[in-house]
């Protein structure tokens, strides 16, 4: 299913203008959710007592928790990525290599951002932060780079696959908010013009090479090097040191809930001391694309991607012989581990357990 959106954007002494003929009106809750049963009273009681019992829980989260939120999963049937859209991605080493990629890929990064940046967390995500602040959650690892978790205000929080919100350059690692680039780009490119065509549910957006072309890229403001958004690219890794922490807190924790979940990510090794495998299943890594954000070649480089397996933490837990619970629409890797699965809207089932 396509539908056909005109979208323009255009910068003028640093204001830009973007018309998105009213894509907004689908509201954010249901375009990219998958169908769901009713909530089973029985099943909700069962979270329940597994929460009430969890004295260290922690928590994983992936692109399921924010597709209530407006930002597409993957494998959802019908309304996942992979439904809707053969888009590739850039790799890693592209993106380092050539000024042309990078070029491509913020000229589309720049567009898409207003919306992006613009999702606001949902009661799931709510609800997280709440029993953080409680004492029930020990600790939250997301597959995500939406920010929705910090904007709930969760603090005991890893970022598995980095954050959208944030650049880094490449040469001298100076770390720039996001919005602050956006302005940079303002600046860089006063008269700059983009027209896209056939702006698709997943939010496919092309641009002309002649558009590509004109578009100016900032550097670095400290040492003028090559900058990249703060997440994991296609054919890059996770730090050992990041996959290292989580492992501790989930030996630490009494207890794991996988939330939003397939838990069907490639492998890939952490630190990048031994080889890739199953390279062809690209990674969960969140939803950074937005219903307007799939540009192409540039927020596709960050969907699809090789992320460090969430499964082995789920590994980890059972080996340690921690009790599991999955909440996530449609199978999961790791139903077979789990003492208790749920197939249910993580916002509509979150907010109704009591964490005390």
């Amino acid at each position: 299913m396509r539908m056909s959106f005109g979208l323009t954007f255009r910068t003028a002494k640093g204001h830009w203008l973007v018309n998105l003929s009213r894509q907004c009106s689908h509201g954010s809750t249901g375009l990219f959710v998958p169908p769901s049963p009713p909530l089973d009273p029985e099943k909700v009681k069962e979270l329940q007592r597994f929460i009430t019992l969890s004295k260290r829980l922690l928590v994983m989260t992936g692109a399921g928790i924010s597709t209530e939120s407006g930002i597409p999963d993957y494998r959802s049937e019908k309304v996942g990525l992979y439904a809707r859209t053969d888009r590739r991605p850039i790799q890693h080493g592209d993106f380092i290599r050539s000024a042309p990629i990078r070029q491509r890929y913020w000229a589309r990064n720049f567009v898409g951002w207003p919306q992006f940046s613009s999702h606001q967390p949902n009661p799931a995500h709510l609800a997280l932060s709440n029993w953080e602040r409680l004492g029930k959650l020990y600790w939250l690892v997301t597959q995500n780079v939406d920010a929705l978790h910090t904007k709930a205000g969760s603090q005991r929080l890893t970022e598995l696959h980095g954050c959208m919100h944030r650049v880094l350059c490449l040469h001298c690692g100076e770390q720039t908010p996001r919005g602050v680039l956006q302005e940079r780009f303002e600046v860089l490119n006063p008269t700059w013009s983009a027209e896209a065509h056939g702006l698709a549910p997943d939010g496919d957006v092309f641009l002309t090479e002649e558009e590509v072309q004109n578009f100016q890229v900032p550097s670095c403001a400290r040492c003028g090097g090559p900058l990249k958004p703060d997440v994991v690219f296609f054919g890059d890794t996770v730090s050992a040191d990041k996959v290292d922490f989580v492992h501790r807190r989930v030996k630490e924790a009494d207890s794991l809930l996988v939330v939003g979940s397939s838990l069907q990510v490639s492998d890939l090794v952490a630190g990048g001391n031994c080889p890739f495998w199953g390279i062809g299943s690209p990674g969960e890594a969140p939803l950074l694309v937005s219903l307007f954000m799939h540009l192409e070649s540039s927020y596709l480089a960050l969907l699809l991607v090789q992320v460090y397996s969430g499964y082995k933490f789920i590994l980890t837990a059972w080996e340690k012989k921690l009790p599991i619970a999955i909440l996530n629409i449609g199978p999961t890797r790791s139903d077979g581990l789990a003492c208790l699965k749920l197939d249910s809207r993580c916002g509509e089932l979150l907010p109704l357990i009591d964490p005390h």
